[in-house]
């Protein structure tokens, strides 16, 4: 291009001087300003159209009608305040049984009239008809089936009624009886006292002996006999031989909170050493 042209031409000529304009690069570049006009020009409108036609809309009437939200007062009524859990009223304190009438008894004597204390003085027999017959004087109901104290039969002293099972034998127990020390006691006994019949040894005969007997409430044993175990060998001998060596040595059963009569099973265990 001309130096006289380049000062005229335009930015566009000078950079496709040379070069071929119909390949299409040229006039997009050319017409570059005026498809940006255009699009605008068109954007603004499509806008314009739209904003009108809203206006419009609502100029009519046909737009969303508003709607008026309506609130209610609610009164809050006055809440009472709760009473806090109070803890409930304490038992009535038990009633005192009602006393009976009781005439104290009086061990007869034979002594002389003029020694007879009035105190001591039994009361008439027609008055023992409904009075309960007790350690002391007292006024009171008439007996109506209401459970005097006992008579201590002018001994002073109240005994206890005595027990129907003290020589009972029981086979359950709460508390069982076992010997004194523990295992380890019983075990060292085992090995000061037991014995292993030589006839079980030739015969190589072993096996477990249980032996049932009674231990009294002194730790005494009584009434021993196997049960079970191997009847050749002597070792059902052996095994009563070493629990009536154990008598007095054992601590009894307690049934009720006393000790009492149990039976007791105690297994022997008979073992040679080479097996």
């Amino acid at each position: 291009m001309d130096i006289n042209k380049i000062l005229s031409a335009d930015v566009l000529d000078i950079i496709f001087d040379g070069r071929n304009k119909d390949y299409g690069a040229y006039e997009l570049r050319k017409s570059y300003n005026r498809r940006l006009k255009v699009s605008i020009i068109s954007t603004v409108s499509i806008c314009v159209l739209l904003l009108g036609g809203f206006f419009l809309s609502n100029a009519i009437g046909n737009g969303p009608k508003k709607q008026n939200m309506v609130v209610q007062d609610v009164e809050l009524q006055d809440v009472k305040e709760q009473k806090k859990d109070e803890p409930p009223p304490p038992p009535p304190p038990p009633k005192e049984p009602p006393k009976v009438e009781m005439a104290k008894f009086t061990p007869p004597k034979i002594v002389k009239d003029e020694e007879v204390k009035k105190e001591d003085k039994p009361p008439e027999q027609e008055k023992l008809e409904d009075t309960k017959i007790g350690t002391v004087n007292q006024e009171g109901q008439k007996d109506d089936g209401i459970t005097a104290p006992p008579v201590d039969q002018g001994k002073g002293v109240v005994e206890t009624p005595k027990n129907d099972d003290e020589n009972q034998i029981f086979t359950k127990v709460e508390i069982e009886s076992s010997f004194q020390g523990g295992d380890a006691a019983w075990q060292r006994f085992l090995y000061k006292n037991f014995h292993y019949p030589d006839d079980a040894i030739n015969s190589e005969i072993q096996g477990t002996v249980v032996v049932k007997f009674v231990v009294d409430k002194d730790g005494n044993v009584s009434d021993i006999q196997a049960e079970s175990g191997p009847t050749e060998g002597g070792l059902r001998d052996e095994a009563i031989r070493v629990i009536k060596k154990s008598s007095g040595q054992w601590t009894p059963a307690v049934q009720n909170g006393r000790h009492v009569k149990s039976y007791k099973r105690q297994p022997i265990v008979f073992k040679l050493q080479d097996q």
